[in-house]
């Protein structure tokens, strides 16, 4: 994915009150509460993009911490942008940062809910290991969650998700919810929130997939 260089955004990254530095952020492994204004349950979205969909998030749940994670700048920069309009959300901060070092910035046990939202596919075989919802990022995963955390995804790119699916169940994942068209499934698109990308693929009539896994039981 080739994306316009935007001069200027590490610099308002790299100043911005709402994005921990990468200076800082690996001296937060199992502080991350401390980093809010109250002490909640955390929860990540990985590769947010834009930013729509947590910040909506932090907004209808204040009783949750939430992390944006973002590894490119000039994507960032949009999503920063959208919050710097909406200082009350003292609930959610950002990170620029890949998503292969989770396990770097988080403890084990220290996060409760982990969202993905239009993951690139990767198409390319040799690249299958960069997939967000692929076994290795399971097990990062799996290791920073607590034991009832969850995982959710959405896409819609079938291929992906029948891949996503198929590594859950190898990974030993439990899967609590599976819909092949999200806004055509009542209960599982009660409360849903939308992304940027999600509107626009479903205003032309693609289905959404989703699924949402648990870590494996007694394992």
């Amino acid at each position: 994915m080739r994306l316009r260089n935007i001069p200027g955004s590490r610099e308002a990254i790299a100043a911005s009150e709402f994005v921990i530095s990468e200076e800082i952020m690996r001296d937060q492994k199992g502080h991350w509460d401390t980093v809010f204004m109250h002490a909640q349950p955390l929860y990540l979205e990985i590769g947010m993009g834009k930013g729509r969909f947590i910040m909506e998030m932090a907004a209808k749940y204040p009783d949750r911490n939430f992390i944006g994670i973002e590894k490119y700048s000039s994507v960032l920069i949009r999503a920063l942008e959208k919050r710097q309009q909406q200082e009350d959300l003292t609930n959610l901060l950002f990170l620029r940062m890949e998503a292969e070092d989770l396990t770097d910035v988080f403890a084990p046990g220290e996060v409760a809910g982990i969202y993905l939202n239009f993951s690139d596919p990767w198409p390319k075989d040799r690249h299958a290991k960069r997939r967000l919802p692929g076994r290795e990022f399971l097990a990062r995963y799996d290791e920073i969650l607590t034991p009832d955390g969850r995982v959710e995804f959405k896409t819609d790119n079938r291929e992906l998700f029948d891949f996503a699916l198929e590594e859950a169940r190898i990974s030993g994942w439990q899967l609590e919810g599976c819909t092949y068209d999200l806004h055509a499934d009542e209960e599982m698109v009660r409360g849903n929130i939308m992304t940027e990308y999600e509107e626009r693929f479903s205003s032309k009539g693609n289905p959404i997939c989703k699924m949402i896994i648990s870590r494996s039981k007694g394992v």
